[in-house]
């Protein structure tokens, strides 16, 4: 899998995405972070998965290659129309979906409003609940491209901190957030005050109530990005077929920091 994938009209979007594997549908959807991409989520977890699943990887409109419209103003609804649009332009039936922190907001949505599309959810770090934002997604959403700006939030996103201590890592995600159109985009998505975002993203108690879709909640016990006491371990309670899975020792990157369990969990949910 290489940074550069494909490119097909979803939606009146030209849409960037990836695509590998044999099996049933599993759309992946990324989350909000500067210089994102499907790419940058999902490059580990794909070898894993595509050994048992047709894999979607797509840049949600506004983030990585996909192409953004002139005069687009980004919300939850251009988000989730992209993505349903890129869902029946595949053709995609028993579709399960992984989304990742905002792309798990993005995928309860979808379940809520099209439950005809979706047959197993996973959430991984994922908004849902609305909760007072924390300093470290403040943070997140209000970046401005610098080298040492970008190694800041990394320490924020990982437990483990020898990650951040790699530079390479830190230059990848540096020089994607400032390729052309990245930051522009990005910096018109969340403006102060930004816990209206937060609120935005976020589904009322009923809805999540009545989303029946069999759902796995993956979070990382030291998430300082979404807090999993107000996320995932309310929706566990309030969704009827939910259940939880939290990792000790990591962050808001469950998939980088724990690749292999994190893809064993998906496989054995999915397959059941």
């Amino acid at each position: 899998m290489s940074e550069h994938g494909k490119y097909m009209e979803t939606g009146g979007i030209m849409t960037h995405f990836h695509e590998d594997g044999q099996g049933d549908p599993l759309l992946l959807i990324h989350g909000s972070g500067p210089g994102v991409s499907a790419w940058a989520n999902w490059r580990l977890v794909f070898p894993a998965l595509s050994k048992h699943f047709r894999l979607y990887a797509p840049d949600v409109v506004g983030f990585g290659y996909t192409k953004r419209p002139e005069g687009i103003h980004y919300s939850v609804d251009v988000w989730v129309d992209h993505m349903i649009s890129f869902i029946e332009t595949n053709k995609l039936h028993n579709l399960s979906m992984i989304g990742n922190s905002m792309g798990g907001a993005l995928a309860l949505h979808i379940a809520y409003r099209r439950p005809d599309l979706v047959n197993k959810l996973i959430l991984m770090g994922s908004v849902g609940l609305s909760f007072p934002i924390t300093e470290e997604l403040d943070l997140v959403w209000g970046y401005s491209p610098g080298f040492e700006n970008m190694k800041r939030l990394m320490s924020t996103f990982s437990y483990d901190q020898t990650m951040v201590k790699n530079d390479n890592l830190v230059q990848l995600r540096y020089q994607a957030s400032i390729q052309e159109g990245f930051q522009e985009a990005f910096a018109s998505m969340f403006p102060a005050p930004r816990q209206r975002h937060v609120d935005a993203l976020a589904l009322n108690e009923e809805a999540l109530k009545s989303i029946t879709k069999p759902t796995l909640l993956i979070h990382g016990r030291e998430d300082r990005v979404i807090p999993f006491e107000q996320t995932s371990l309310k929706m566990e309670l309030l969704m009827p077929n939910a259940e939880l899975h939290v990792f000790s020792k990591c962050g808001h990157w469950t998939q980088i920091e724990k690749t292999e369990p994190f893809c064993e969990q998906v496989i054995q949910f999915l397959s059941r």
